[in-house]
């Protein structure tokens, strides 16, 4: 089903950690998703998880601190790929020490974050990856709150034709598009039963999905 919404794509999707995006190829698992799976192991009364949890936290903390900075301006993007390295290295190590922990509670999760690990990191990578999916979450706030004014739709049409609408106001807004000029294009272009014009950037290598 994904293949066939987002054929040949070659770029990095922008996930949590659901098993049904994993055939999309290469990853990038969101930061926050996980820094609130390791707040939940901090809060556990297992002392065992409770110290992992605060372990796998701290450099956590320093990771979306070092990303903030890039964010602002006062630190190059040059810059993290050199810096995550110890962050990196002791997130793989406090992973590797829930692997073998012999807690049921740890073991899972950890063996899963450690096998796929390259995923945790993508971002560092690739222009215009981020670790988070703040991206995502703001393109889907006009939606949201059209939704709550207009109490959403009624028919299985009108929910078909507001998903496509909202996902192209979306996607030329991003791209500093007319969304009106779009329209009529698809208009003038069904009229004259030509293909609809292309509505992604030629140079898309990135995706988020909320």
């Amino acid at each position: 089903m994904l293949e066939e919404v987002l054929p040949d794509y070659a770029g990095v999707v922008s996930r949590d950690r659901a098993k049904m995006y994993r055939s999309l190829g290469r990853l990038q698992w969101r930061r926050a998703h996980l820094k609130r799976d390791f707040q939940a192991l901090a809060d556990s009364e297992d002392k065992q998880v409770k110290r992992l949890g605060h372990d796998l936290l701290r450099p956590t903390r320093e990771l979306f601190r070092l990303w903030a900075r890039c964010r602002d301006g006062t630190q190059s993007r040059a810059g993290p790929p050199r810096r995550l390295g110890p962050i990196r290295r002791e997130v793989e190590g406090l992973l590797l020490r829930g692997v073998f922990s012999g807690n049921p509670r740890l073991r899972g999760m950890c063996e899963e974050l450690w096998q796929h690990r390259d995923w945790l990191w993508t971002f560092a990578e690739f222009e215009g990856v981020e670790p988070t999916n703040n991206a995502a979450e703001r393109a889907l706030r006009h939606a949201v709150l059209w939704r709550k004014g207009s109490g959403g739709t009624d028919s299985h049409r009108g929910s078909r034709f507001v998903e496509r609408v909202l996902s192209i106001r979306e996607a030329c807004r991003q791209q500093g598009r007319n969304l009106l000029e779009y329209l009529v294009r698809c208009c003038q272009a069904r009229l004259e039963s030509k293909g609809s014009p292309a509505l992604l950037p030629k140079a898309c290598s990135h995706l988020e999905v909320a």
